[in-house]
């Protein structure tokens, strides 16, 4: 009888301790439900009175006489708030650049490197290198002066004064087209150089790596030219920089350069080499069928939006951003690399005084008879939305941008 009462003691002990475990878990959940009722409650009838709003946007004279497409997702409540032409093609402009960025990073990673090489081949022998020098482009867009200093401050290091053969300028990471399918050949101010190996944005570095050798004392015997290195090249230095280091002035300040540097980035990963746009657009091709959508209802000609050629849809971009926000790897890159409204990049002078301000971080895009905005923003009931906003046939692409403004000011307020 005594351990049948023990059992029974036991059993009843655990029995309650299950309860109020079961309890507290009830309690927990009952009042984060309060807590959100609470948050939600804070503009009542949303977002049914969001969406009165977008539609009553939809009126401006503007959209008589060009081309609008909006979609707005709401990330916290994994739902659709607003859509409007959301599957119809438009040209993306910079926005493109949202796309490639989210591609790069779920294809490359947050650590991935982007180098530039310095490597030789033949013997060294006492201070004499019998041999050539090889400078290798892998498409670095920061590659600087003090990149170049540093391969130099490597070869004394080492002890060399005489170079018997030739410095070797190795650009075979890409194709050898230097202009993107689409761009205007007469925009010299947008069109990037299309180098593998460049210095401050100039195709000068196996010349200025030759004058700076000579000026530290080294006697070089052969002349410089471009070519390829060799397999058993042996690598003397390597200059670097981060992912996050050619996304800021990518996304902030819309640099073409650097979103060409990361598309072809992209390309090489497939093991093209050279690189060339029809393999970067198989990796971004890729990302989309992930998505769920058919690759064949879009065209992704470049990685910076140059291109006359890029055709998406704001349900496309607003699908790339809601992939970014599931993906923290992706996500914790890109988001801080976004222009904030009124505050930097090319969203500095923007939505200043609304309650966008401080609040949108987004992606911009202009080019002739284009203004386009992709990116994410918190409405007033605390929700996270991502949007994407197209506008197209603009005779003035301040006339896209004010409505777009309007359009995330009204995302934003009570």
């Amino acid at each position: 009888m005594k351990r049948h009462s023990i059992f029974f003691l036991l059993f009843l002990c655990l029995s309650l301790t299950l309860t109020t475990s079961a309890q507290d878990i009830r309690d927990n959940e009952l009042s984060a439900r309060q807590d959100s009722a609470v948050v939600d409650s804070i503009v009542p009838e949303w977002p049914q009175n969001l969406q009165a709003k977008l539609n009553k946007l939809l009126e401006d004279k503007l959209l008589e006489v060009s081309l609008a497409g909006i979609m707005v997702y709401d990330l916290t409540a994994d739902s659709i708030i607003f859509s409007h032409n959301e599957r119809q093609l438009m040209r993306p402009a910079s926005t493109m650049k949202m796309i490639t960025a989210v591609t790069a990073l779920d294809r490359l990673g947050g650590s991935h490197l982007f180098k530039t090489k310095l490597a030789y081949t033949g013997k060294l022998d006492n201070r004499t290198l019998d041999g050539n020098l090889y400078l290798i482009g892998g498409f670095d867009p920061q590659f600087s002066n003090e990149d170049l200093s540093a391969f130099v401050q490597r070869i004394k290091e080492m002890g060399i004064d005489t170079i018997t053969g030739k410095l070797i300028a190795d650009k075979s990471m890409k194709d050898d087209k230097t202009m993107g399918e689409g761009w205007c050949w007469d925009d010299d101010d947008s069109n990037p150089l299309m180098s593998p190996l460049q210095i401050n944005k100039k195709d000068d570095v196996i010349g200025r790596f030759r004058r700076e050798l000579i000026r530290e004392g080294v006697h070089i015997v052969g002349f410089t030219e471009e070519g390829r290195a060799p397999r058993n090249a042996q690598e003397i230095c390597v200059r670097s920089h981060t992912m996050d280091q050619i996304l800021l002035p990518m996304m902030k300040n819309s640099d073409n350069l650097y979103a060409e540097a990361m598309f072809y980035q992209m390309g090489a990963a497939t093991g093209a080499h050279p690189a060339n746009a029809k393999s970067a657009a198989g990796v971004v091709k890729k990302l989309i069928t992930k998505l769920g959508l058919k690759t064949d209802d879009y065209r992704i000609a470049d990685g910076s939006g140059l291109s006359l050629y890029n055709y998406v849809t704001p349900e496309l971009e607003m699908k790339f951003l809601k992939y970014a926000y599931e993906n923290r790897h992706i996500y914790d890159h890109l988001y801080p690399s976004m222009p904030i409204a009124g505050e930097d990049g090319t969203l500095k002078k923007r939505m200043q005084g609304t309650p966008a301000a401080g609040n949108v971080h987004a992606k911009t895009g202009t080019v002739t008879g284009v203004s386009c905005l992709a990116g994410y923003c918190t409405a007033a009931n605390g929700h996270l939305l991502c949007f994407s906003i197209m506008n197209n046939g603009l005779t003035a692409a301040s006339k896209g941008r004010n409505f777009q403004d309007r359009v995330c000011a009204t995302m934003c307020e009570p």
